[in-house]
């Protein structure tokens, strides 16, 4: 099943997600997500993207980069423990803020604890974009955006262009669902 992306200006994108509870079985949800992530070009969604306040995302960040092939992913109740080294810019967009990218600096390194699909407990370092995919998709189970890391002025010169998303007043090929579209 592909469920429409929330749009920009949702209260679900800006609420810090709950946790799943041990043993739920998320597998249709999960496999859901990544159809309908595929569906929107996407390299990661999370679960407040599709109107769930849930501590879940999936990544497959392969389209971005060829060397990270075989890196589908899916990440149940994560915490970053640690962000290292020397913060780099990169720009991002998002499929909650189409037509959108910006500079965003991150931490290059990760180390993050999270359950797979079979609540099989990890904790694994990653690095490069494989971090800055993960960072990104941890964000929105946090409640932050991307956007969130722009300074004053940027946010500023985007206000009306973010308002206009969230009205519905955007051209995307994948289904969204926006929360000031006049009904």
């Amino acid at each position: 099943m592909i469920y429409p992306i929330v749009a920009y200006g949702d209260p679900v994108l800006k609420k810090k997600a709950e946790e799943i509870a041990p043993g739920t079985d998320v597998s249709e949800l999960v496999e859901n997500m990544f159809e309908t992530m595929y569906e929107a070009h996407g390299v990661g969604l999370a679960a407040p993207q599709i109107g769930k306040s849930l501590r879940l995302f999936v990544i497959d960040p392969e389209p971005m980069d060829e060397a990270l092939q075989n890196m589908k992913m899916t990440f149940i109740n994560p915490v970053i423990l640690e962000e290292e080294g020397t913060e780099w810019v990169f720009e991002e967009g998002c499929l909650s803020i189409p037509d959108i990218r910006e500079n965003v600096s991150r931490q290059p390194k990760i180390r993050i604890k999270y359950f797979d699909l079979n609540w099989k407990e990890h904790e694994a370092e990653y690095d490069g974009m494989a971090a800055r995919v993960i960072q990104h998709e941890y964000d929105h189970i946090e409640g932050v955006l991307f956007t969130d890391y722009l300074s004053g002025f940027k946010k500023r010169l985007l206000k009306s262009r973010l308002t206009k998303i969230s009205k519905g007043d955007v051209r995307v090929d994948y289904r969204m669902r926006f929360p000031a579209a006049k009904k």
